[in-house]
């Protein structure tokens, strides 16, 4: 895939995302509230959707606020988010992201990357999703789909997520910049998986470099 193709690759994608179930994050993003983003995105680390968006309602009922995340026990963050994934390690966590936010941002979820960074658990997928869903910031968020498909694709040619969210960052219009990963990841899911993918219902086959494809379906 050229760099003079992603007006029409990101158009594919947009048909193509309306026949897939949309993203957990995304769902919880539509209310444009960066903290339901930043705690639903820590909960979907290593977790399927579906318990993501159970676990995430549960815990927003009680604490639709930080200030109600914060004042909850340990033991009840966990009752609520389980059975996800680490979900002792992620309520340690969740406690700690709202004593901090709450003491040094005065309640407000950081809106810069280096302050998210500092915050426990939270890398840069996270804090880069927080950014664009939640504060409507141009940022690329990549994660295993982003970075896989980019690659596939020969858009870009990187080794890790970092490289590629800093070469997509150069060659990606900014305006594309926040629904890049929203695109990319019910695809990736369904289409373009990471082991035999389905290259002969590929809506994007024409575009496609195929880099690393030794199976297909």
């Amino acid at each position: 895939m050229k760099p003079e193709d992603i007006d029409a690759v990101i158009g594919i994608l947009r048909d193509a995302y309306n026949r897939f179930k949309e993203p957990v994050v995304t769902l919880v993003a539509k209310k444009r509230d960066p903290y339901r983003v930043l705690v639903s995105t820590v909960l979907s680390l290593r977790t399927k959707d579906a318990t993501t968006l159970e676990a995430s309602n549960r815990l927003f009922k009680k604490a639709p606020t930080v200030y109600h995340l914060q004042k909850l026990k340990e033991e009840e963050i966990e009752k609520l988010i389980y059975p996800v994934g680490f979900y002792r390690t992620k309520a340690k966590n969740l406690k700690k992201i709202a004593s901090i936010i709450i003491e040094k941002h005065n309640g407000e979820v950081p809106r810069r990357m280096e302050e998210l960074l500092a915050l426990p658990n939270v890398g840069r997928k996270t804090a880069n999703l927080v950014l664009a869903k939640g504060y409507g910031i141009p940022a690329i968020c990549v994660d295993i789909h982003v970075h896989r498909i980019s690659n596939r694709l020969g858009f870009i040619s990187t080794k890790t997520p970092f490289e590629t969210e800093m070469k997509l960052r150069e060659l990606l219009p900014k305006k594309y910049w926040i629904e890049y990963n929203d695109l990319m990841v019910p695809f990736g899911q369904n289409i373009c998986t990471p082991v035999s993918p389905h290259c002969s219902s590929c809506p994007l086959y024409v575009y496609c470099d195929r880099v690393g494809v030794t199976r297909s379906r």
